[in-house]
């Protein structure tokens, strides 16, 4: 039986962001990983009650920068949208205690 790793398409990869506008302008790429690296990203991101968004497409582009790289200008919009998701998350968790 062939090893779903092996197709691209099937591949477990994650990326995570940073955002402090006090030192950046623009949202960074903290982490990124493919496979057990991408798994343990994610457990991390639970483990800290970090909100996960699944978006093949956006995590591919992502994949791409280099670590500690602010986020492409072309990107902002997609990103304020996935921040907008956290936030809507953050705060419903906040009032779930």
């Amino acid at each position: 039986m062939p090893d779903p790793t092996d197709n691209p398409k099937l591949r477990r990869i994650a990326a995570a962001l940073g955002y402090d506008p006090s030192k950046t302008d623009a949202p960074k790429l903290m982490a990124k990983g493919q496979g057990d690296i991408a798994d343990k990203i994610i457990e991390l991101a639970k483990e800290h009650n970090i909100p996960i968004r699944e978006d093949r497409d956006l995590v591919a582009v992502l994949a791409k920068l280099d670590l500690d790289q602010e986020i492409p200008p072309e990107l902002y919009h997609t990103i304020a949208e996935l921040l907008a998701f956290v936030y809507r998350a953050n705060k419903l968790y906040k009032n779930s205690k």
